[in-house]
């Protein structure tokens, strides 16, 4: 299966976790990435370039950090400008099909990520856009990943997450559908 990666960090240079992560994969001949703030720094998306991407992989994983309980800027105008009526829906639905999941990290800890707890929502309750965008472009969405940097205090932790993050990358997952 070949996999796209679609980083959306705006300074991945100065992110210990995101920058692990990115390490683990770099050298995987299986996973493509593609770094959004390197490849497009004055915000001019190559539409055509992005979607021959999508359709050249089976699995498309998103990894960036939480914004403000969304995508980075940038990340968020890829999908607005990339996910185009009449390619991804709306006619010729090229996406039918493919895998999309989000790799999303967070400087909080899980407990932070419940009702009762600071963000009083969950993760998979804040990326809600993104479930709603995969069924309308009839992708099949992935289990999201979730890192959380305070959890992350040695480079064995790093490490570990790193490892995770690799088997989730690759994962065979089951769909089920209700008729």
């Amino acid at each position: 299966m070949k996999i796209l990666v679609i980083l959306a960090h705006p300074s991945i240079e100065q992110s210990k976790l995101n920058a692990h992560l990115k390490s683990a994969i770099l050298k995987q001949p299986d996973i493509t990435i593609n770094e959004l703030y390197k490849e497009y720094p004055d915000e001019n998306i190559d539409v055509k370039r992005e979607q021959r991407l999508l359709e050249e992989h089976e699995r498309i994983i998103f990894q960036f950090p939480n914004y403000w309980y969304s995508y980075p800027s940038l990340l968020k105008k890829w999908f607005d400008d990339v996910l185009e009526r009449g390619w991804a829906f709306k006619g010729r639905h090229a996406l039918n099909g493919k895998e999309f999941g989000v790799a999303i990290s967070s400087a909080f800890t899980p407990e932070d990520y419940r009702y009762d707890g600071l963000n009083r929502h969950t993760i998979e309750q804040i990326m809600a856009p993104f479930y709603a965008t995969c069924n309308f472009i009839r992708a099949k969405s992935l289990p999201i990943f979730k890192t959380f940097a305070d959890l992350m205090e040695t480079e064995d932790d790093l490490d570990q997450q790193s490892q995770k993050y690799l088997e989730y990358l690759r994962k065979s997952y089951r769909f089920h559908y209700k008729s």
